[in-house]
């Protein structure tokens, strides 16, 4: 059976709990910054393409650093929130990632906690290298880990049959898997990908609910989210996300 998605519905916290939101102000105000702080050594100059860029809230950090930057983006609605943020700076694209016509290659293509919520990953990944991807470019490559300690917890807690599930809560949101760095590596090499640096971003024992009352307290300290960003690089598997920084491969 076929079935239309709404990726406006699937981006939307309106209806949701405290603990099932979509978005998170741990990742806004501690993932994100983790996040560009392990991409900043491996950027090219040059252009920019970010693959669902959702509300405009993690393309706001490229706009800072690049001039060229194209957003697509499978919500209507998302787009017009990033644009009520961003203006028209970068280039907008209405669209799926699966029937999506750009119109070059860019050097930098980044696909930030999106995989996971596609049909057909494994074609959007082969588009990335064959059609998108300049040559001498990175591709960063974040997903959610099915890893991380707090879905380990999860699991032993009864809350999960198994670290790579997904939650109801998550194929609410649109997830449709959810990786490890082994089962990421395996797609993004079948896809013909190079994958030149594996990494993980920030240490991670909490749910992102529990994080987000912690960091309304003076618990949580700046050492000591440094000390879990820090910790993640020693034990990327143990990490909120992981990270794969790819270049072109060979076209089969």
């Amino acid at each position: 059976m076929s079935f239309r998605r709404d990726y406006n519905i699937e981006s939307d916290d309106s209806v949701n709990s405290e603990s099932e939101k979509y978005a998170y102000s741990f990742d806004f105000s501690v993932m994100h910054p983790y996040m560009m702080r392990s991409f900043e050594p491996f950027f090219c100059e040059g252009s920019l393409l970010e693959l669902g860029s959702f509300k405009g809230d993690f393309t706001r950090r490229f706009v800072e650093r690049f001039k060229d930057i194209t957003c697509v983006e499978a919500s209507s609605e998302a787009i017009i929130e990033a644009k009520a943020k961003l203006g028209d700076m970068p280039t907008y694209i209405h669209s799926l990632f699966e029937t999506v016509n750009l119109p070059k290659r860019y050097n930098n293509i980044v696909l930030t906690h999106v995989l996971e919520h596609l049909d057909d990953p494994a074609l959007v990944l082969r588009r990335i290298n064959e059609e998108w991807l300049a040559d001498g470019g990175r591709f960063f490559l974040v997903c959610p880990n099915g890893n991380a300690p707090s879905r380990q917890i999860a699991v032993k807690m009864g809350l999960i049959s198994h670290n790579s599930a997904v939650t109801p809560a998550e194929a609410e949101h649109g997830h449709r898997c959810t990786y490890t760095l082994d089962t990421l590596e395996r797609d993004a090499v079948a896809a013909g990908l190079k994958v030149v640096h594996r990494s993980g971003i920030f240490f991670k024992a909490l749910a992102n609910f529990q994080w987000d009352r912690l960091l309304q307290t003076d618990i949580i300290s700046k050492e000591y989210l440094e000390g879990c960003y820090a910790l993640g690089q020693q034990y990327p598997d143990l990490c909120s996300s992981i990270f794969l920084l790819c270049e072109r491969g060979e076209v089969k």
